[in-house]
């Protein structure tokens, strides 16, 4: 079943159809609490009717049956997304988020696994709502590993567990003690230290460093303003200009200091650079032309770059 078999409109329009059974379908909804009214009347399956629902759409493509299945569940969407409204985002881009997890919960369900599909779903249900609480909550994202996700979504609720078992002058302290956060790092089977960072990405929140003008016309100062610019700091500039020097003219006076062998070895193996990006010539190439070992050759270089680091160390 592919996404465009979506059987739901998303709640800001909120005007849902399905279109694989006259039976099943939400009248036009002007509203979110219409939305939820309404799916809430949505009859549920039998077990039998599920499960010969979902093995016409396994055996037979049955989009008629994929219908039924999902808009079955579209109440179960519903009160799992209301489970993460504390995290700021909306409740109808929360359900839509569910629904898609629901709908790849329906493809890929197996009646013959001996589960109904409400068990099953639940998964992929709240999979695709945290993937969507994560990318949106905060500009930078927090959790990227496992173990960050599992605190991400088990910290908060932890913390004020903490809080309304604490004493009375205790319930306003932010910042977890030590020994709660052995407590988490046990219960969520993560090291102390991914419980303090988690914690700490969890206080902050999003600075603009490049705020837009405010309305009147005023400039508007974020962090940038007081970023520091490297490319023209002093002491950065006074180094690059060493640099600069000593890849120009102390190379040539260190170049000036070798025999004509030594010199040519030095630039073949490592000043010279052909047009498709390739070096100079090998240990062995050069050996051939001087008749004489790839050895003697790497002994002649070695010496050669022992002259020019003292030539140039003379010079800075």
């Amino acid at each position: 079943m592919s996404a465009t078999l979506v059987p739901v409109a998303p709640p800001t329009s909120l005007a849902v159809a399905s279109p694989w059974s006259r039976s099943l379908t939400l009248p036009p909804l002007g509203n979110l609490d219409a939305y939820i009214s309404a799916v809430n009347r949505l009859p549920l399956l039998t077990l039998e009717e599920e499960q010969d629902a979902a093995r016409r759409l396994r055996d037979h493509n049955d989009l008629e049956a994929a219908g039924r299945l999902v808009m079955s569940h579209l109440r179960l969407v519903v009160s799992i997304s209301r489970q993460y409204l504390g995290y700021g985002l909306a409740h109808g881009d929360l359900i839509q988020e569910g629904n898609v997890g629901l709908m790849k919960a329906v493809k890929r369900f197996d009646p013959d696994q001996g589960v109904r599909l409400v068990s099953y779903a639940m998964h992929w249900i709240k999979a695709e709502i945290h993937e969507y609480i994560l990318k949106n909550w905060r500009m930078v994202k927090l959790a990227t590993t496992k173990a960050q996700r599992k605190l991400f979504f088990n910290l908060r609720s932890m913390k004020q567990g903490f809080r309304a078992g604490a004493m009375d002058g205790d319930t306003h302290r932010e910042a977890l003690s030590d020994s709660e956060i052995e407590v988490v790092a046990r219960d969520l089977n993560v090291k102390p230290e991914e419980v303090r960072e988690m914690e700490t990405r969890l206080a902050g929140g999003d600075v603009v460093l490049d705020p837009a003008p405010s309305d009147d016309g005023e400039d508007a100062y974020g962090p940038i303003a007081w970023l520091a610019d490297a490319h023209h700091e002093p002491t950065a500039m006074i180094e690059s200009a060493q640099r600069d020097l000593l890849a120009t003219e102390g190379i040539a006076r260190a170049m000036g200091e070798l025999d004509d062998r030594s010199r040519r070895i030095v630039t073949e193996r490592w000043l010279k650079v052909n047009d498709d990006g390739s070096g100079g010539m090998t240990l062995h190439e050069l050996a051939a032309e001087y008749g004489v070992s790839a050895e003697r050759i790497r002994q002649i270089e070695v010496a050669a770059m022992k002259k020019m680091r003292k030539a140039l160390a003379e010079f800075a």
